[in-house]
This record gives structure tokens, sequence and C-alpha cells, in this order.
């Protein structure tokens, strides 16, 4: 029987906390072989570029797993929620390109954890909006969602595969 349990859990803590801080893109293709450790990736073999988008607030990530006894098949299905506030011109071109691409994503939470999300086949743009608002209160931004399907969830990854000189669109509130 190769579908054996190896390990149980406790409750832990209640010391974590929900939501994204930072999501990073790179182009499809550009990580090569991933080394995975224990259910995390140390390292790639590949030179992605990456690049960082700040997000607060309304941003998610939620994987679903699809299981199905009679077709003996298991896949997680992953998305990515996010909400960049502001319009700029330099953010709306950076998203049309994401949003034609199958882009890999990491994933930053406020508890220090990294995910790759589209290991293995990207990530789609399914969805999104560039909105104004009504009222002086409303989210003047763009939200974009992003959907990835794998064979497993995103995984952990050292922060180490991120290079420390990812860059970000930098935005000027006064131009």
């Amino acid at each position: 029987m190769g579908c054996s349990i190896t390990s149980g859990r406790k409750v832990p803590c209640k010391s974590a906390v929900g939501g994204i801080k930072t999501i990073y893109f790179a182009d499809y293709g550009t990580l090569g072989d991933a080394t995975i450790v224990a259910g995390e990736i140390t390292g790639v073999s590949g030179t992605p570029d990456w690049f960082q988008f700040d997000v607060k607030g309304n941003s998610s990530m939620e994987t679903a797993i699809t299981s199905s006894r009679e077709n003996g098949t298991t896949f997680y299905d992953t998305t990515l929620n996010m909400t960049l506030t502001f319009q700029d011109k330099a953010t709306q071109e950076e998203l049309k390109l994401i949003a034609h691409a199958r882009p890999h994503i990491v994933v930053e939470d406020y508890n220090n954890n990294f995910f790759l999300v589209g290991l293995e086949n990207g990530g789609d743009v399914n969805g999104g909006t560039i909105v104004t608002g009504a009222a002086m209160g409303d989210l003047t931004g763009y939200t974009l969602t992003v959907n990835a399907q794998e064979t497993a969830p995103p995984y952990f990854v050292t922060p180490a595969v991120i290079t420390a000189d990812a860059s970000a669109v930098q935005i000027d509130p006064t131009a």
C-alpha cells in the first residue's frame, strides 16, 4: 500500500495571521529545475527575473483540493486575488503583460511564508477590474484574479529563491 499516512498534527498556538504582503511574478519557464527538499523549494537552476508587487488588505490566496475516487485523480486549484491601490500607466502596462502571460508566482504572507504558485503550469489571469470607484473612499486601482492548476499544492519556498534584486514598479502619485 503506497498511500500511507506518515504523521499527525497537534493544535498549534494562535499566533498566525491572515493576509498577503507581497506577490512576485517571473516569466514562465525561467525557473529551470526546482530543488525540492521535504516539501520546500530550496533553489532553482534557472535565473528568473522577479517583479515585485506589494499589496495590502484585500488580497488572498486559496487552494482547493479536487480528488476523485472514480477517476483516481487529485489536483490542486489555486486562486490568487490581488488588489492594487492607485492607478498609474506603468502598473497598467505591467498588468496587461501579466494578463497575456502564464507566469510563475511567489506569494509572501504576513507569517513570512513564501509559496510558489504555478511551478509546472504557470498561472493564468482569468479576471480582474480597473476601477475608479464612485465615492471618495472607494477603491481606485486594479484587481486581478490568477488561477493555477497543479498536481501539488503551492510549495513553500526559501526566500533565497527570490533574488534580492526583485524589481518593483515605482509609483509617483504626484505625476
